[in-house]
């Protein structure tokens, strides 16, 4: 996978997550407008970290050598490491939440953030016929 379909993954991703934030305040109307909103919290915060983290590790250039590129994603990935901690520490503080439908959400949008990732990793190639690696 280049770093142009690691950009497009990880935009993906965040709009899927995206999507889910808003069917999970949807859903978490039915238990009244706190919930509703703290859903909007809680998958919002993970959307905005996984953005943050693609814009960062997966830049338009992607010239450079290898090392400035795994710096990026490295960097990328503290970018999300602290926007998450600090909206997380931020919503928290100063707003009141329902903290279920916010963590609930949020482990919503999380789940479609690994999914994706895994459905876009190569298939590995199965070994020879008749073998169990032990031979």
């Amino acid at each position: 996978m280049g770093l142009p379909d690691a950009r497009r993954l990880g935009l993906q991703a965040a709009l899927g997550q995206a999507v889910v934030t808003v069917a999970g305040a949807l859903v978490s109307l039915a238990w009244g407008p706190l919930e509703a909103r703290s859903a909007l919290w809680g998958g919002g915060i993970s959307t905005a970290g996984t953005l943050a983290m693609t814009l960062i590790a997966f830049p338009r250039r992607t010239a450079g050598s290898a090392l400035r590129l795994l710096a990026a994603f490295f960097a990328g990935e503290l970018a999300k490491l602290l926007l998450v901690v600090a909206l997380l520490i931020l919503v928290l503080k100063l707003t009141v939440v329902a903290p279920l439908a916010l963590l609930g959400t949020y482990g919503a949008t999380f789940l479609v953030y690994w999914i994706l990732i895994a459905r876009a990793l190569p298939r590995a190639a199965p070994g020879p016929r008749g073998t169990n690696g032990t031979g």
